[in-house]
């Protein structure tokens, strides 16, 4: 299992399919802030809620200087269904083989109705212009959470 990531650390490089063609890496965003939210699965109600709100503050994010990410372990294709089912506007990354979520440490063990499973574990990085993680947030509650980071991207 991979270290835990840290603020102030640089971010780890990732390249992910993207669901609107071609590739989604965080060396094309340099200069750029980037808001990676990892979430469990497309086409679920906290999942769904989630990138809703993200979309709906789309504009903010960018009038802020920030590119907004989401990414799962779901298909390229479960990924356009999800975006065209709800009207997502935010970039969604797939992470297939799991690489990316161990890197960020979010493939985590959970427990749900006493059954042990691994699963992506809710959480956001704030990373900064030059690459480096100014702000984490795990366990994420949906409820509130895209202002709070829209918050802390304003205040970066």
């Amino acid at each position: 299992m991979a270290k835990l990531l840290e603020t102030g650390v640089r971010a780890p490089a990732f390249t992910l399919a993207s669901d609107i063609g071609g590739k989604i890496a965080l060396k094309d965003f340099k200069g750029e802030k980037v808001v990676l939210f990892f979430y469990p699965k497309d086409l679920t109600p906290g999942c769904t809620k989630e990138a809703i709100a993200f979309t709906d503050h789309l504009a903010k994010f960018k009038r802020a200087g920030a590119a907004v990410i989401g990414v799962s372990r779901d298909s390229t294709d479960r990924h356009a269904k999800f975006r065209e089912k709800h009207g997502l506007k935010v970039l969604l990354g797939s992470d297939e083989d799991g690489k990316v979520v161990e890197k960020y440490g979010v493939w985590v063990e959970k427990t749900l109705y006493g059954r042990k499973f691994m699963g992506i574990e809710r959480s956001t990085f704030l990373i900064d212009e030059k690459g480096v993680i100014r702000e984490i947030w795990r366990k994420v509650k949906v409820p509130g959470h895209a202002e709070a980071v829209l918050e802390a991207v304003k205040a970066l």
